[in-house]
């Protein structure tokens, strides 16, 4: 097990400061010591998120918590009865164990086109299998908090089945961290997930985002976000360009 550095609390809430800005506030700040001396969190290494006044730890995050406390491994098995592939619907549980005497510590997680994002329409099984490990772990380490993979679609009335597509190759060669990172961002601005995917294929040049290669998605995902940073009312009003474009080609 990797020691805890103590001067990991100062340098995630000096990034925080930088990246959140007047977000952190003195409890927010509070919540995240707490979280880095207990779990050793870094926020730098992309561990937790703020995301509403709250904070969220990512799957990566949990991953490297159990590496550091030498979790022997974790079993995924889908749940059958829940799974119904022709509807995009899935089921996992997964049983984490810390020790060789542990009898295992047991999550489920499910996805569906309807607690997703449009973003990651086609990747529900790799999410809800996601989400049952990320509830093994929380259970396992005793993490209170949620995760951001677990949590559902921003608007999943606004999400018809029809938009359901299956998975592309690209997500299959593990595309989907960079996915991970554009649906954060939408989340965190409230941003228009529809109107964010059509900016982002005109960004990288392509007819259709899932035609964009890796390296041009996650210099979108950087140009994006730092756009929200400065000014997440004129990126709204940029994306909204893109609206009266579409509308105006019908």
């Amino acid at each position: 097990m990797k020691p805890f550095h103590s001067d990991l609390p100062r340098r995630n809430l000096r990034l925080a400061r930088l990246k959140y800005g007047a977000l952190i506030s003195p409890v927010v700040a509070l919540t995240l010591r707490a979280l880095t001396k207990q779990f050793g969190f870094s926020l730098e290494l992309g561990d937790v998120l703020l995301l509403d006044g709250s904070w969220y730890v990512t799957h990566s995050g949990l991953l490297r918590l159990a590496n550091r406390k030498g979790c022997l491994g974790i079993r995924v098995q889908p749940v059958p009865g829940f799974c119904s592939p022709e509807q995009a619907r899935w089921a996992f549980r997964a049983t984490a164990f810390k020790a060789t005497t542990c009898k295992g510590f047991s999550g489920y997680g499910d996805a569906d086109p309807n607690n997703v994002s449009q973003l990651v329409r086609g990747a529900e099984m790799r999410i809800a299998e996601t989400r049952a490990v990320n509830r093994a772990l929380r259970k396992a380490y005793g993490i209170g908090i949620c995760s951001v993979e677990e949590i559902g679609s921003v608007n999943p009335t606004n999400a018809p089945a029809a938009v359901v597509r299956k998975p592309t190759h690209r997500a299959e060669n593990g595309d989907h961290p960079v996915r991970d990172r554009l649906l954060v961002v939408v989340r965190q601005h409230r941003l228009d997930a529809a109107l964010v995917k059509i900016y982002a294929a005109d960004f990288c040049g392509v007819d259709e985002i899932r035609q964009a290669r890796r390296e041009q998605m996650q210099a979108f995902v950087d140009h994006l976000s730092e756009e929200a940073g400065k000014d997440v009312n004129a990126l709204r009003e940029k994306l909204a360009t893109f609206q009266r474009s579409e509308a105006g080609a019908a």
